[in-house]
């Protein structure tokens, strides 16, 4: 398993960001149409993709095939890109995120106690 596949597929789509440009080489790219595209076809393309994953989700709670686990696999890896793409619109870089990552890692541990109103969230 590479242990850097989530940084490989941000670096690739940023490629694919800086070669936007660049005269039509032959090669489709989803990834360049996106991005043409702009914020609001990658946003949208994010909730399809959110939606499609709470679905699945779904499916598995009710029958935990290995069918209904690959679709919830293929779902997340899904939305994982196209919040990437999101990322590189943005020019967040992926390294960022996982900063906020680690700092978050810090903290486990520390529960906050639950207002009464948030009990179900």
């Amino acid at each position: 398993m590479n242990n850097n596949i989530l940084n490989d597929l941000y670096k690739l789509i940023m490629e694919r960001k800086k070669t936007l440009d660049i005269e039509d080489d032959g090669e489709k790219s989803y990834t360049k149409y996106l991005f043409s595209q702009g914020l609001n076809k990658i946003l949208k393309k994010i909730g399809e993709e959110t939606a499609e994953t709470i679905i699945a989700a779904k499916d598995v709670k009710i029958n935990a095939s290995l069918d209904n686990k690959n679709l919830v696999v293929g779902e997340v890896a899904d939305l994982f890109y196209h919040v990437f793409v999101m990322l590189a619109q943005l020019d967040i870089d992926f390294s960022e995120v996982e900063q906020e990552l680690a700092k978050r890692a810090k903290k486990m541990g520390n529960l906050k106690e639950m207002k009464a109103v948030d009990k179900n969230t």
